[in-house]
């Protein structure tokens, strides 16, 4: 088993004792990320919408640091400071994987929680993987 830290500077910063992913052979683990400009180190806007969009932006930076691709999610956990938004970060998911070529959507947890890290509005969680060759 060979582990690899992840970063990229075009993803904003762990806020914390974390890394933005771990790679494990041929599997990656995109920690929780929320909608901050990397550049900025701030909130992109203040609805779900505009942090929904940064929040993707900031998977695909990360995801091709490690060489991997949207194609290769399997996983997703959403969580929400209100899920009465789930409609508006549904539609901009499923946006989000039309340009992937798939043959399904990630497995995927939608959940609401009592607060987010500097009081996002939303925050994903990734796992992606590359095929093995048999």
């Amino acid at each position: 088993m060979s582990k690899q830290v992840v970063s990229t500077t075009q993803a904003p910063k762990a806020l914390g004792p974390y890394s933005q992913a771990i790679q494990v052979d041929n599997t990656l683990y995109i920690s929780g990320q929320i909608g901050i400009d990397p550049q900025t180190n701030e909130f992109v806007g203040e609805t779900t919408t505009q942090q929904a969009h940064q929040i993707f932006e900031n998977i695909d930076e990360i995801l091709h640091e490690a060489e991997f691709s949207r194609a290769d999610i399997v996983k997703a956990g959403l969580f929400f400071d209100d899920l009465s938004d789930f409609t508006i970060v549904n539609d901009i998911y499923e946006k989000y994987f039309e340009t992937t070529s798939i043959e399904a959507f990630p497995a995927r947890s939608a959940v609401q929680v009592a607060a987010l890290p500097k009081k996002a509005k939303l925050e994903i969680e990734i796992v992606a993987m590359k095929p093995t060759t048999k």
